[in-house]
């Protein structure tokens, strides 16, 4: 059922599906229009084939994906190009498209695959063209909030980097202000680590902690896991800008008793030690609760830890003073991983307790500012599909 003046129609009553042109991949560097893949912009090619605006549908590998060219542009054959049928907004069939979920289609057992008269068989509510050019305005408005908020999740993170590089090089003085090497040399000193400030110290991992350990995979592996008990924290689990836990594993009580020295508390630090994330940490949030790791993590404890602690030390693993050591520590394996002595050996600028608290401080309201517009980006993005829900189905209609 759909609302007065809207139609019923398939898909292919709208558009036609055309196949992109190859392109040897030798010809996709360099300046000029935009080459397509069926996963988005691949490179940039001196001629184009299609003129801009564009709808470029992935065919082959990344079925179903749906992408916007304004310009001229290249789509090459692992793709479709769409060609309207009839006089539509075109920003509205992209919108359209994309709600479509043309992925589903996909039922190759080999290669993925689009057999695009499978697309056009798809049944389309159709609204008169007005509608058509104001649901795409609302959506448009709806995705450049979106765009708005992650620019400015980009450029705080952009500022945390350069504030992580002066607060460990340079620390805060009793005012609480950067030091100057500049204007006052005689406040540093050479280290290891560079010039740092002349009071702080310098030791290892080893010389702070009081444990340094992994955790391993059950017996039984994934089997094991459940949807509650214990939280079973992975290496996907660990990341920069804190513990993600949406796709956490549980194991049950038993098994964590079995692992018990892996068991992980508030105010440790986790570091990945194996595999493609190598080096992503972060601190034990106090709201945790009972939790254990596997052998891809290892947890660092200090002699009495505390949360200000924790921020501090993960944020020196975090910044460059630790991911050089990383890199440096890792080179040259055949396999990307690091071994306690290794991780033991890390050298950890250490300002006295009031400085250390004083920069953990400053970086943690920073990060709390990044995860305000980090849920603002996410209530937008619900906004956004259920706009899309609701305004192309006629749930909710924008003309009257």
């Amino acid at each position: 059922m759909v609302p007065d003046g809207w139609k019923n129609q398939s898909l292919g009553d709208l558009l036609s599906l055309e196949y992109g042109d190859g392109l040897p991949q030798t010809e996709r560097t360099g300046h000029g229009y935009a080459v397509y893949g069926s996963s988005g912009v691949i490179g940039e090619h001196s001629d184009y084939l299609i003129e801009g605006p564009g709808i470029i549908v992935g065919r082959k590998g990344t079925v179903g994906a749906v992408e916007w060219s304004q310009n001229n542009f290249w789509p090459i054959d692992t793709t479709y190009y769409v060609q309207p049928t009839e006089e539509l907004g075109f920003r509205w069939l992209y919108w359209l498209l994309l709600h479509s979920q043309l992925d589903r289609l996909d039922a190759s057992t080999g290669v993925p695959g689009l057999n695009r008269y499978e697309a056009y068989a798809l049944p389309v509510p159709v609204p008169p063209l007005p509608e058509q050019r104001r649901i795409a305005e609302v959506l448009d408005a709806a995705d450049e909030a979106i765009r708005q908020t992650e620019r400015v999740i980009a450029k705080l993170r952009e500022v945390k980097r350069g504030l992580l590089h002066d607060l460990l090089t340079r620390g805060l003085d009793a005012d609480g202000n950067l030091r100057d090497p500049v204007a006052h040399p005689e406040q540093f000193k050479d280290s290891p680590l560079g010039q740092i400030p002349r009071e702080w110290e310098t030791p290892t991992i080893d010389d702070l902690a009081v444990h340094i350990g992994s955790g391993a995979t059950p017996k039984g592996g994934s089997k094991v896991y459940q949807s509650e008990g214990v939280v079973f924290v992975r290496s996907q689990n660990v990341e920069f800008e804190g513990l993600i836990l949406e796709d956490v594993a549980h194991i049950s009580d038993e098994i964590h008793q079995n692992m018990a020295r892996s068991e992980i508390f508030a105010h440790d630090t986790l570091i990945n030690i194996t595999g493609a994330s190598i080096g992503r940490c972060c601190p034990v949030p106090e709201w945790l609760g009972q939790a254990n790791v596997n052998q891809h993590v290892c947890a660092i404890r200090l002699s009495n830890p505390t949360r200000m602690d924790s921020i501090y030390l993960s944020s020196v693993l975090a910044s460059e003073v630790g991911q050089h050591q990383v890199e440096i520590l890792n080179a040259g394996s055949n396999r990307e991983g690091l071994n306690y002595t290794q991780l033991r050996s890390f050298i950890i600028p250490w300002p006295s307790k009031v400085e250390r608290e004083y920069i953990a401080a400053i970086l943690d309201a920073h990060d709390a500012h990044i995860r305000t517009e980090e849920a603002v980006l996410a209530k937008r993005r619900h906004v956004k599909r259920g706009l899309m829900a609701d305004l192309l189905t006629g749930r909710v209609q924008v003309c009257s």
